[in-house]
This record gives structure tokens, sequence and C-alpha cells, in this order.
């Protein structure tokens, strides 16, 4: 099976599940619109070839699926890296995800966890929150919804 046919039957997947997960959370609209972004050739080429594709120089590969995962990130909201402001003094501010881009992450998160058969949200979650920059009223809102307790 080619790469471009087995990477959209992974998106019509990843966005089945997110859109399942966003209509019990309230949000049906955004999981229609979920992703997107994802059909666009600067997305679309380059994730078909680093998930799919049989390629001689992972270098440039990689470097291509870093811009477009860096374009979805921020053509998108429900990435919480869409949030993240980068300073001039070299800092950064995190600001709070409206309650809708936070249901439509969540959702996203059940989703691609169903898709590539690793179901387990919270335990993933777990794994990386350190890694995540999230607002405080952000993190509070997600780990309410995952049943973690404060301090776990």
């Amino acid at each position: 099976m080619n790469k471009h046919w087995r990477y959209f039957s992974y998106v019509l997947r990843h966005k089945w599940f997110v859109f399942v997960e966003c209509c019990k959370l309230g949000v049906p609209w955004r999981g229609v619109a979920h992703d997107l972004s994802k059909f666009r050739p600067s997305e679309w080429i380059p994730y078909a070839r680093y998930f799919y594709g049989d390629y001689l120089s992972k270098e440039g590969v990689e470097r291509s699926f870093d811009l477009a995962w860096l374009h979805h990130q921020k053509r998108n909201k429900h990435h919480w890296q869409w949030w993240v402001l980068p300073l001039d003094d070299g800092g950064q501010k995190i600001l709070p995800m409206p309650d809708v881009y936070c249901k439509e992450m969540l959702a996203d998160w059940y989703g691609a966890g169903r898709a590539l058969g690793k179901p387990d949200t919270v335990a993933w979650y777990v794994r990386n929150r350190d890694k995540m920059l999230l607002h405080h009223e952000t993190r509070a809102w997600i780990e309410q919804q995952l049943g973690i307790q404060e301090g776990a």
C-alpha cells in the first residue's frame, strides 16, 4: 500500500475518533474541523514521507517533517504549543486555552490513542505532562477531566 493511502487511512481514522470524542464533550463542530490543515501539501507530503515513506536520507525527511509539525501547531489552536508566546527577552508566556480548544485537545489525545491502538490517554498524559507548557487553569481542567488528583 503506498504511503499516501496509508496516511489518508490514518488521518480519517484519527478524525473519526476525535469527532466522536468532541461530540461527547459538546463541541461537535471542532470535531468536523479538526486537523483539516493536515490535508494541505505543506503538512501532507512531509507527514506521509515521515510516517510511511521509504527514504534513503532520514535527515531531509526529518527537517521537512519538523517544519510541517511547526506549521500544524501554529495553524491549530487545539495544540498547547499555539498558546506559548515566546518573549523578546528569551522567556515565554503561557496563555490559558479557551474551553473549546481544551476540549478539542483532550478529544485529540483520546482520538490519537484510539487510532494508534494505544487508548490509555491518562498514562500517556502522565508520561508527558512535564514536557507540556500549559497554563495552570488549562492544566487543572485537563487533569480534572482525566481524573488525575492534584499532586499525583
